[in-house]
């Protein structure tokens, strides 16, 4: 009977474990859902949708070029000191409008080989390197020197040269020390817009380039222009071109001018810089194949040299804005705005040269100077 009771009391005490274990579990199930439930929406909600303002970009900046610096022998000889030379007092009047472009071309027209090579004047220029921190200072932020005096001094020369504008931090194209050098793009990233230079010349006054280092200089070529171009389109914005070309002494272009900048707009390139003509040359527009509009400035004349009279005297800077657009359209490049501001090479008898507003220049000596800026803003800006 004992053991009757026993049996039926365990019976009992599992059948209530496990009614209870039952309970807890169906309890433990049911919070377990509502939990779930509870977290559901923030983790399986198809329907939410993150939205983004679209992003876009504008921003402008201004291009400028100023012409040759051609260094006579009266130029180095004002410009030589105890201790070398200088050459900062010829761009103090200058140096505030130099700072303006927020990117400035010159034309280094002469080669910085310095006094080891012995410096020298027309017909084969050898210039102080001085010249290079004088630009510097000025605000010129880099030179091209692709021109018809590269070779005046050899390869020698044009190395030594290259090496003094890379010492001292001065960008440079047109020449090149190797091949390496020549296949590497100058482009320069201002604001976000990356500038591409490039720079050729119609030949180097009959000095045969060395046979197989035809890097050295760059000569008018369409075919290698025409790559250069297009390889400069991968990597940049806007692309410039610095070109030595024309006739010297007149002061419109040739056809043979006008045909090329109509090549090379047509390839690519939004802005040109004409050298060598020694006068100015007009600025125009010219439209592209694809419909783009780029802007030529046949000839920048002298900027700094010891030629006289005749307009030789007369130069300037051109500037031209550049707007880069991102938007949902994309990327977009707008030009606008150019501009031309004369200057006067002001000098008393072979000393003193001081580069300086050509409106300015009535008190310097050149006579009717009001007359002949305006001249100048006709000659130049006319054609726009």
């Amino acid at each position: 009977m004992k053991k009757n009771k026993s049996l039926l009391f365990s019976s009992f005490l599992c059948l209530g474990l496990i009614l209870l274990s039952s309970f807890l579990i169906f309890k433990m199930y049911k919070e377990t859902e509502q939990t779930e439930m509870a977290f559901k929406p923030i983790q399986t909600h198809e329907g939410r949708h993150a939205v983004l303002s679209s992003k876009s970009f504008r921003e402008t900046i201004t291009l400028g070029a100023i012409g040759d610096i051609l260094i006579h022998d009266w130029l180095y000889n004002d410009a030589k000191t105890t201790t070398g030379y200088d050459f900062n007092p010829m761009f103090q009047h200058i140096k505030t409008m130099l700072h303006q472009p927020d990117l400035l071309l010159a034309n280094q027209e002469t080669i910085l080989g310095g006094t080891a090579l012995g410096i020298s004047s027309y017909p084969l220029f050898n210039s102080p390197q001085e010249v290079g921190d004088a630009l510097l200072s000025a605000g010129v932020d880099l030179v091209s020197t692709a021109n018809n005096h590269s070779l005046d001094k050899g390869e020698i020369g044009l190395l030594a040269s290259i090496d003094y504008m890379d010492k001292i931090g001065l960008p440079h194209v047109g020449t090149f020390r190797d091949s390496q050098d020549k296949q590497s793009l100058l482009i320069l990233n201002k604001n976000g817009i990356k500038v591409a230079y490039l720079s050729y010349t119609y030949g180097t006054n009959g000095i045969l380039v060395p046979q197989g280092k035809e890097y050295l200089v760059n000569l008018i070529d369409k075919v290698a222009m025409k790559e250069e171009i297009h390889r400069a389109k991968v990597g940049a914005d806007v692309i410039v071109m610095s070109l030595h070309w024309g006739n010297e002494y007149q002061r419109f272009p040739t056809d043979e001018q006008r045909q090329l900048a109509q090549f090379l707009v047509n390839e690519g390139i939004d802005i040109l810089f004409g050298h060598h003509p020694h006068v100015l040359q007009p600025m125009e527009w010219l439209k592209a194949a694809d419909g783009r509009k780029s802007l030529v400035v046949y000839s920048l004349g002298n900027f700094l040299s010891g030629q006289n009279w005749d307009y030789k005297d007369i130069g300037g800077m051109a500037t031209v804005e550049v707007t880069k657009i991102i938007d949902e359209d994309g990327v977009q490049i707008e030009l606008g705005n150019p501009d031309f501001f004369p200057t006067y090479v002001a000098q008393q008898n072979l000393k003193n040269y001081r580069v300086i507003p050509l409106k300015d220049a009535g008190p310097a000596g050149l006579k009717n100077a009001e007359a002949k800026y305006v001249e100048i803003q006709h000659h130049m800006l006319d054609d726009l």
